[in-house]
């Protein structure tokens, strides 16, 4: 059986592989069921989900406990935000083989200062190229499979400028990583440059965002697009039902039909099954 990143790598030979924002395995399921190649756990929504903005708040702990529960629920790829490493090159080390354990297919390090902060937050700021060329070079010799995909994130664009970001691309796929991953881009022209100046150079990227369509980011040359707002849906739709309950008392029955196909979903007539496969045999 392949491992998940050889199973990721395939299907870049393909396509450009969309994977959907998740923040659980529930979410991972909803997005595996309606078709996703693979799935995108989000450290904006891992955050969110404990209760915290995304500002380096989210230990590798918790973090690695996700992309367990992720993985575990899905037979998708897991592409996984591991934030800066949670410190050093030697840190880095460690979350490569805690995010390998728990079944990511890629992942990938960012070279901003920590505690780092979302990459469409204000206030970013990197730390030096040459640090993190070693975080990378330190990640690599980390992994045990070959296959998983090592994605190199800068996020020099908004303090430092678009040279800037571009250096730190050339050079850190130049240290090895598979992919890189230049994040906040929030213009068509950013993302003009991004293509033009990285993708058609021949360098593996990565896109995250929903500035255009998933058909027109594919013909542009990136091997993944990361988007989808999951978590961001979710906080409407509950918002959304809550002032429902609030205004109207809401309605005994109403949402059965929903939780009855969410059970389905989490796999209840396969634990129903086994109960009868395993129940015990009465002799009489």
């Amino acid at each position: 059986m392949s491992s998940p990143g050889a199973r990721l790598r395939h299907l870049m030979t393909n396509a450009m592989v969309v994977a959907p924002f998740v923040y659980d395995g529930f979410t991972a399921l909803i997005a595996e069921g309606q078709g996703a190649q693979a799935v995108y756990m989000t450290g904006h929504g891992t955050s969110a989900q404990i209760g915290l903005p995304d500002v380096g708040l989210a230990s590798l702990a918790e973090m690695a406990g996700n992309l367990g529960y992720i993985a575990n629920a899905v037979a998708i790829p897991v592409i996984a935000d591991a934030d800066t490493g949670y410190g050093n090159a030697i840190n880095a080390q460690r979350t490569v083989r805690e995010y390998e354990t728990a079944g990511a297919a890629a992942m990938h390090l960012e070279d901003q200062v920590f505690p780092k902060r979302c990459g469409f937050f204000e206030g970013k700021k990197c730390v030096p190229m040459a640090e993190h060329v070693q975080k990378i070079r330190a990640a690599l010799d980390a992994r045990a499979d070959p296959d998983l995909v090592i994605i190199a994130r800068t996020d020099a664009v908004a303090p430092n400028g678009w040279d800037d970001a571009i250096r730190r691309a050339e050079a850190y796929r130049q240290a090895g990583a598979d992919m890189v991953f230049v994040d906040g881009i929030k213009t068509a022209d950013d993302l003009d440059i991004y293509t033009r100046r990285l993708v058609e150079q021949g360098i593996p990227c990565l896109y995250n965002g929903q500035l255009s369509p998933t058909g027109e980011i594919a013909a542009r040359g990136f091997k993944i697009m990361i988007t989808g707002g999951g978590h961001a849906l979710s906080y409407a739709a509950v918002r959304q039902a809550l002032l429902a309950l609030k205004q109207d008392g809401g309605g005994e029955g109403r949402d059965l039909e929903r939780f009855n196909a969410m059970t389905d979903l989490l796999g209840l007539p396969e634990i129903y099954e086994l109960e009868r496969r395993y129940a015990p045999i009465s002799k009489t």
